[in-house]
C-alpha cells in the first residue's frame, strides 16, 4: 500500500471553499477527481435533471475560476472536476482509491455522512476526513471494521495549492501502511510536507499558530500597541510572514480563527495557557459586525480608497495604518537570534519587551506542550515554517540563541509572574541528552519528549527523491549550497556534482536574485564544456528553490541591471554589446550542447531566466513557476534569443498547422512579450509556449533536482542529439503592419503610453523578422541581430533610462 501509484483517482465530499480547493490541487497534479455536495431542491413540482441535482457541486467548480489566489494552474481546468452529488452518485466511489471528507466542522454530520458512504466504499480506498481540529479517534468511531483501519485525518491548509504543510493524524486503529502510503502520496503527487500529528485538539499547527497569535494579542495589551504597531514589527523583519499578525487573521477569516479558538477553549480546559484560550473580546465584536476579515472586506484592517485603515481597539473606529517599527528595534532585528534575544530582554522600550515576551511565551509553551501534541521537535518546526511562514521554527530560534541560556531566562520571567502560564519547563529542557548536546535538533534527529530519545527522520522511499529533504537548524543535513563535489566555479557560478548522480553535472547561480552576470555567463558556457568531456548533461539549478519557510524561491531574475549600468556609463549604450552578444552566444551554446542541458525551474524566471528556459534542451517545472519575458517595464526588450524563439515556435505552429497564417501564432507571443505577461503556474507557462511538450511539471520543489537527475540520463541514454540548425520562415513586413495597426488603437485609447508602444513596434518587427517579405527563411543570427540591435537602441533612449533607474532605485518601474 506504499506503493504512490495506487491512488490513481480520488473523490471528494463536501464542495465548500476546502473541499472544491483540495479538488483543484488533484487537477494541478493531473488526477482524476469527482466532487460530492448535497442534491440540489427542486422549485415547484418539477424535478431536477441529472445535472441539476449535482447544482452544488456545479456552482463551486464555477467558482474555483474567479478565486484569487487561483486555486487551479489554469482556471479553464475547472472543468475537468466530475460534480456528483450523494442521492445519485455514489456508486462513483466504487473507482475511487482515495476519499477525502471535507464537510462542515459537525461531529454529527460526518457520522451521519460516514453511515450514508460506507456501503459504497471499495475494500482498498483510503479514506480520510479534512478536519482542522476535530478528535480523529472520535470520527472513525463513524465507521466498523476494516474500514477503520482504512481511516485518519488529513489537514490541508488553506488555500491548498499554495501552501506546503499537510497533517496527517491516525486514529487508534489506523493501519501504518495506510498512513505510508498516504504520506508517500501526498508528498510526491500532491506536492506537500507532511507531518505527522498526534490526536489532540487542534493538532500541530493551529493548536501552536493560533497560541501564537492568542500570545501576541494578550502582550500587545499589555505593553499597550497598536494592530499595525505589532504588525510592523512580527512580519517578515521577525523571519515570519509577510503579512505578521493580524493581517494574516484577516487573510485566515476571523470567524475561521474563532472556531479554532472555541476548540481550544472547550477542548484544553486543562491546559496551563487556558486562561489565554478564550476568544479575544475584539475579535467577538468584528464578528459581530460582520467584519470577518479579508472576505468581507473590513476585520483589524480595511481599505478606504487607498489607505490601509487599522483598528482602534479603545474607540471601535477605524483610523490610518500608520505605525512603523523603531530604528532601534530594526537594528536589533539584524542581529544573531542569540544577541538579538538578550538585547530584547535588557532594552526597556515597549516593542523590545513585546518582542521578548512573544519569543518566551512561543518557547514556553513549545517545551510544555512537545511530548502531548508531536512525536519530535522536528514536527513542530516543520509545521510553523510550512504552515504559518516562519523561516525558522521555534525550537530552532531556541537552539541557535543559545539552549541553555534561553532556558534560564525563560525560567527567570516564569518565576517572576510574568509568562502567561506558572508551569514550569519540563525537566527534559535542563537535564539529559538536549542539555548536554545544547541542541533539540541533532544529526541523529529530533528530541521525543514522550521518548526521551532524538527521533531520526522517516525512511520513507518516497524521499529518495529528495536530493535535498528540508533541513532543520543543527540536524547536519547538507547546504545545497556547498554539498556535493565542485567541479568548477567563479564569483557568480558553481559547477558541482551529487555524489548520488556522478554522471549529471549541476550549475547553481550565486549571484543576487540569481541574476546573469558576466561571471554566470562565463560559467556556463564552461560548465557545458565540462559536461560535453566528461558527463551525462548539465542540469541548471539554483538552491535558492529549497528557501526557509515555505520553499519556491527565484529561478532567475534575469539581467543584472547594475553591471550593466557601468558598461554604458563607460561606453555609451553601444558599451553593452559585448555583454548582449555575450549573453547570446552562451543561450545558443545552451540550445546547442552535445549533451542535454536541463533547466530545473522554480519561482521566478523573468526576462533571460525565460529565455535561458526557452533554449534549453528540456524543463522541468515546479508547479510555482512564474515565467515570462518582462524586459518591456524597464524600457528593453528581449535580447537573448526569447524573441528568436517566439519566432521560431510561431513558424513551427504555422507548418504543423498547414496554415500559413503567420499572424495566428505570432500574435500571442508579441502579447506575451509586449505587454510583459507572467504565467501564473507552470500549467499557464505551457499554454503560453515558454514550457513545451514533453516538460515535466513537478507537484513537490523538493524533487524537482532529481527528476532533472533523472531526465538527463534518460536523454542521454535514448541517445540525445542536439537540434540541427535550420533556416527559419518568418512572418514580414505585412505581419508586423497588421500587429501595429492593434498597437495604435491601444495607444490612440490610452491603453498604452508612447514609449511602450515604441517598444512593441521593435518587438513585432523582430518576431517578424524584419523588413522582409513573408515566408522568407533567415538563420536564427539574424534574428539574434535584430535582438542586438534594438536593445542597444534602447539603452540609448531617455524613457528607458528612466524606466531602469526608477526600477533600480525603488525596486518598482516607471510607467512613463
Amino acid at each position: 500500500m506504499s506503493d504512490n501509484n495506487l491512488i490513481k483517482k480520488v473523490a471528494i465530499l463536501g464542495a465548500g471553499v476546502m473541499g472544491a480547493q483540495i479538488a483543484a490541487q488533484c487537477i494541478n497534479v493531473g488526477l482524476p477527481v469527482i466532487l460530492f455536495d448535497l442534491p440540489g431542491k427542486p422549485e415547484g413540482d418539477k424535478p431536477l435533471s441529472k445535472q441539476a441535482k449535482s447544482g452544488i457541486a456545479l456552482k463551486a467548480i464555477e467558482n474555483l475560476k474567479k478565486l484569487k489566489p487561483a486555486p487551479l494552474g489554469l482556471a479553464e481546468d475547472a472543468n475537468l472536476i466530475q460534480a456528483a452529488n450523494y442521492d445519485d452518485d455514489l456508486d462513483l466511489l466504487a473507482g475511487c482509491d482515495l476519499i477525502i471528507e471535507a464537510i462542515a466542522e459537525r461531529l454529527d454530520w460526518k457520522h451521519a455522512l460516514y453511515e450514508k458512504v460506507s456501503p459504497h466504499i471499495p475494500e482498498h480506498a483510503i479514506f480520510a476526513t479534512n478536519t482542522s481540529g476535530l478528535a480523529i479517534d472520535e470520527l472513525s468511531k463513524g465507521f466498523s471494521g476494516d474500514l477503520k483501519k482504512r481511516f485518519c485525518g488529513v489537514h490541508f491548509f488553506n488555500p491548498p495549492r499554495y501552501m506546503h504543510l499537510l497533517e496527517l493524524i491516525p486514529a487508534s486503529e489506523t493501519s501504518p501502511l495506510v498512513l505510508d502510503a498516504l504520506e508517500t502520496f501526498m508528498t510526491s503527487t500532491m506536492g506537500k510536507g507532511v507531518v505527522r500529528a498526534k490526536d489532540t485538539p487542534n493538532f500541530i499547527g493551529n493548536r501552536v499558530g493560533v497560541f501564537s497569535i492568542l500570545a501576541v494579542i494578550e502582550e500587545a495589551k499589555r505593553f499597550g500597541l497598536s494592530f499595525d504597531a505589532v504588525d510592523a514589527v512580527t512580519g517578515s523583519k521577525l523571519g515570519r510572514a509577510k503579512s505578521a499578525t493580524f493581517r494574516t487573521s484577516d487573510v485566515v477569516g476571523l470567524d475561521t480563527m474563532a472556531h479554532v479558538i472555541k476548540t481550544m477553549e472547550d477542548s484544553l480546559q486543562g491546559d496551563s495557557f487556558s486562561a489565554l484560550f478564550r476568544i479575544p473580546e475584539v475579535v467577538s465584536q468584528l464578528i459581530a459586525k460582520g467584519a470577518l476579515g479579508q472576505k468581507s472586506k473590513a476585520g483589524f484592517y480595511r481599505k478606504d480608497g487607498k489607505t490601509v485603515m487599522v483598528l482602534n481597539p479603545v474607540t471601535g473606529e477605524y483610523q490610518a495604518a500608520t505605525a512603523t517599527i523603531e530604528p532601534l528595534i530594526e537594528r536589533i532585528l539584524k542581529k544573531p537570534i542569540g544577541e538579538r534575544l538578550d538585547l530584547l530582554r535588557s532594552t526597556d522600550d515597549p516593542q523590545a519587551q513585546f518582542l521578548w515576551a512573544i519569543y518566551r511565551d512561543i518557547f514556553h509553551y513549545c517545551a510544555v506542550h512537545l511530548g502531548s501534541i508531536a512525536e519530535s521537535a522536528r514536527e513542530i518546526d516543520f509545521a510553523m515554517r510550512w504552515g504559518y511562514g516562519w523561516d525558522k521554527g521555534p525550537f530552532e530560534d531556541w537552539q541557535a540563541a543559545g539552549w541553555t541560556q534561553v532556558a534560564n531566562w525563560i525560567k527567570d520571567d516564569i518565576e517572576q509572574g510574568k509568562g502567561l502560564s506558572k508551569e514550569p519547563l519540563p525537566s527534559w529542557v535542563f537535564h539529559g541528552p538536549v542539555a548536554e548536546k545544547q541542541a533539540i535538533n541533532t544529526p541523529e534527529g529530533s528530541w521525543s519528549a514522550t521518548e526521551s530519545c532524538f527521533i531520526p527522520r522517516s525512511t520513507l522511499p518516497v524521499y529518495q527523491k529528495q536530493v535535498f529533504r528540508p533541513t532543520l537548524l543543527g540536524d547536519g543535513s547538507p547546504d545545497p549550497k556547498t554539498a556535493g563535489s565542485t567541479i568548477y566555479e567563479n564569483l557568480d557560478l558553481r559547477a558541482w556534482v551529487d555524489d548520488r548522480e556522478p554522471k549529471v553535472l549541476i550549475a547553481s547561480f550565486r549571484s543576487k536574485m540569481n541574476t546573469f552576470t558576466t561571471d554566470v555567463l562565463n560559467g556556463i558556457q564552461k560548465a557545458i564544456e565540462l559536461a560535453e568531456a566528461h558527463y551525462d548533461g548539465l542540469v541548471i539549478w539554483q538552491p535558492t528553490s529549497l528557501k526557509l519557510g515555505t520553499p519556491g524561491g527565484p529561478f532567475s531574475a534575469g539581467a543584472n541591471l547594475e553591471s550593466a549600468l557601468p558598461m554604458v556609463m563607460k561606453g555609451g549604450p553601444a558599451g553593452v554589446e559585448p555583454f548582449v552578444k555575450l549573453f547570446q552566444d552562451t543561450m545558443m551554446r545552451v540550445k546547442y550542447a552535445e549533451v542535454p542541458v536541463i533547466c530545473a525551474v522554480s519561482g521566478i524566471a523573468l526576462g533571460g531566466g525565460c529565455e535561458l528556459v526557452m533554449q534549453s534542451a528540456r524543463r522541468v517545472a515546479a508547479m510555482e513557476s512564474y515565467i515570462g519575458l518582462v524586459e518591456v517595464g524597464v524600457g528593453l526588450l528581449p535580447a537573448g534569443g526569447g524573441l528568436k524563439e517566439a519566432a521560431i515556435r510561431a513558424a513551427r505552429g504555422v507548418s504543423e498547422s498547414g496554415s500559413g497564417n503567420y499572424l495566428d501564432f505570432i500574435k500571442a507571443a508579441f502579447e506575451n512579450a509586449a505587454m510583459a505577461k507572467v504565467s501564473t503556474s507552470a500549467q499557464e507557462a505551457m499554454k503560453m509556449g515558454y514550457l513545451q511538450k514533453g516538460d515535466i511539471i513537478v507537484p513537490n520543489v523538493y524533487e524537482l533536482l532529481a527528476l532533472a537527475q533523472h531526465q538527463v540520463r534518460a536523454m542521454r541514454y535514448a541517445g540525445y542529439r542536439p537540434p540541427i540548425p535550420k533556416l527559419i520562415p518568418v512572418g514580414g513586413r505585412s505581419v508586423a503592419s497588421t500587429v501595429m495597426g492593434q498597437v495604435v488603437n491601444l495607444r490612440g485609447g490610452g491603453f498604452i503610453s508612447e514609449h511602450d508602444a515604441h517598444i512593441a513596434e521593435k518587438i513585432i518587427r523582430i518576431i517578424s523578422g524584419g523588413d522582409v517579405d513573408a515566408g522568407t527563411l533567415v538563420p536564427e543570427e539574424w534574428l539574434l541581430k535584430l535582438e542586438r540591435q534594438a536593445f542597444v537602441e534602447l539603452m540609448s533612449h531617455p524613457k528607458s533610462m528612466e524606466r531602469i533607474m526608477g526600477l533600480l532605485q525603488n525596486g518598482k518601474p516607471v510607467r512613463n
